[in-house]
């Protein structure tokens, strides 16, 4: 699942690696957006690849959560993570792509609770950060609600520096993120690095 789905690029490449990798299943992918026209870009990205997603305009995940709690094996996320008022987060156009409110956490915040909703036992959330978010106070909040933490891609321009953070559950035993399994999820780095080495330059796209 990628929530903010912008030019559809992220949803893409997750669904051809991940396709490429199940050998027991085809896995079923879910794209959301509140701009329609991202959504519209989303689905020509994923036809012109030979790829399927389930697509919706919608708030972040409204109207899923009853559907997929508990479900999701991978949640990829690039939220509106820009430090602004908050008379602007949630607003049409394309400031909704990344107006996010004081210390840039009013979205973030939420779509971390709809993550602990939807995340199955052995899921992984991917979700992007900008260093104003305090991505270390976001690891320690994770972490007293049961979640492993870990920076997988970080970049700094003269502007501002990002982070893309790992989160998963944690149980007695477990292996970091069940690195170990051997489940559809457990795709090759070499396309995690690709994906999230590019993250960062799809926000001019949003």
């Amino acid at each position: 699942m990628e929530i903010g789905c912008g030019s559809g690029y992220i949803i893409t490449s997750l669904a051809l690696i991940l396709k490429s990798e199940s050998n027991s299943h085809s896995p079923h992918f879910f794209a959301t957006d509140v701009n329609p026209h991202a959504t519209n870009v989303t689905r020509e990205t994923l036809e012109a690849h030979g790829v399927h997603a389930e697509i919706l305009t919608t708030n972040i995940t409204s109207g899923l959560e009853k559907r997929l709690a508990g479900m999701v094996d991978v949640m990829v996320v690039n939220p509106p993570y820009v430090p602004t008022p908050e008379e602007e987060v949630g607003g049409g156009g394309l400031s909704a792509a990344w107006a996010g409110g004081e210390n840039g956490r009013s979205v973030i915040d939420r779509i971390l609770l709809v993550a602990d909703n939807l995340l199955s036992d052995r899921g992984w959330l991917y979700m992007l950060f900008l260093a104003a978010n305090d991505p270390l106070q976001i690891c320690l909040e994770m972490r007293d609600k049961g979640y492993g933490a870990k920076i997988v891609v970080q970049r700094s321009t003269e502007e501002e520096t990002l982070h893309v953070i790992k989160f998963w559950r944690e149980f007695d035993g477990q292996l970091e993120g069940n690195e170990a399994g051997s489940t559809p999820k457990s795709a090759p780095q070499r396309g995690w690095d690709f994906i999230f080495s590019q993250i960062s330059r799809f926000r001019e796209t949003k």
